[in-house]
């Protein structure tokens, strides 16, 4: 009777699967991406302040 009253749980998955099993080229690309992906959003925000710097100061 009490079996389903709380339903039927699901195990939790995580939120980052492992990559043990993955091909080892696959995950040293992904390395590598990940990395150059940072470095281009840290320049496009450098852009963005500049922006927002010079267009405050000529009004």
């Amino acid at each position: 009777k009490k079996d389903h009253r709380n339903g039927i749980k699901r195990p939790q998955s995580q939120r980052f699967p492992s990559l043990s099993g993955v091909d080892p080229k696959y995950v040293r690309n992904l390395k590598f991406t990940k990395h150059h992906n940072h470095v281009a959003r840290k320049n496009l925000l450098k852009v963005r302040k500049a922006k927002i710097a010079s267009g405050s100061a000529s009004a």
